[in-house]
């Protein structure tokens, strides 16, 4: 049986700049009701790649669940149960997919989806929401979230008719639904133990730090600032991956 490293950050200058990424990713989140992983995934991927998926989907997941339960009753379960069944499809196709792959074609893979994601909220589609377009969203979510930790997007897109407080709610009730299972199922593929549960856990008081503070200045931002902000550093990470790659 190998042994497991209960020291998962050996480096206290790595840690220190996970903190922050994370503190950061988690103001966001709070202050927009999604960008988490989206934030935090791409540069993730470039310094500390043991936190992609496994980790950030489990700190992605929690940070979720507490942006669903700080507006629960804004949730329309509808669009959620919807969601819900296509993200269990698109997990099953992003498990195959990581056990087929090696790990340079899964770095221009995880890149591209992470430009992707970008494309999609800044397209400014004009979806309605019925129920085969949730479903669908879903499905992208699943393979996106699975694969990279950012499975938001698709379901922003879908959704963005909603009220703002329900837009936040439902989205993270999906996501933190979405991503139990997207972590049921690594495990069960050998994608996510022990070690990658350790990472998470040493990261968690920033992420709560960080999802406190956005509760006391979040109407005070702007959020379509911190949006294009985000946009814009997610596509220079993703870029900088592929750089890294080559």
């Amino acid at each position: 049986m190998p042994a497991i490293d209960l020291l998962p950050f050996t480096d206290p200058w790595l840690y220190a700049l996970m903190a922050v990424l994370i503190l950061g990713s988690a103001f966001v989140q709070g202050v927009g009701g999604v960008g988490f992983t989206m934030f935090a995934a791409p540069v993730a991927a470039i310094v500390c790649p043991e936190l992609v998926p496994g980790p950030l989907l489990t700190l992605g997941g929690f940070v979720t669940l507490l942006t669903a339960i700080r507006e629960s009753r804004h949730i329309v379960w509808r669009s959620a149960g919807s969601a819900l069944a296509g993200r269990a499809a698109g997990t099953v196709i992003a498990v195959f997919a990581l056990a087929q792959l090696a790990q340079r074609p899964l770095n221009f893979l995880f890149a591209g989806l992470i430009i992707l994601a970008v494309v999609l909220s800044a397209a400014g589609l004009r979806i309605a929401a019925t129920r085969t377009n949730v479903g669908l969203a879903g499905v992208v979510s699943g393979v996106m979230g699975t694969l990279t930790s950012v499975g938001a997007p698709p379901l922003v897109i879908a959704l963005q008719h909603s009220a703002p407080p329900a837009l936040r709610a439902t989205t993270g009730a999906i996501l933190f639904c979405g991503s139990t299972f997207s972590l049921l199922m690594l495990g069960l593929a050998g994608h996510y133990g022990l070690h990658e549960f350790l990472l998470s856990a040493t990261l968690v008081p920033f992420m709560l730090l960080g999802f406190w503070c956005s509760g006391h200045i979040r109407q005070r931002v702007s959020q379509t600032a911190i949006r294009r902000g985000l946009l814009l550093f997610c596509a220079l990470s993703a870029v900088g991956l592929v750089i890294k790659t080559l």
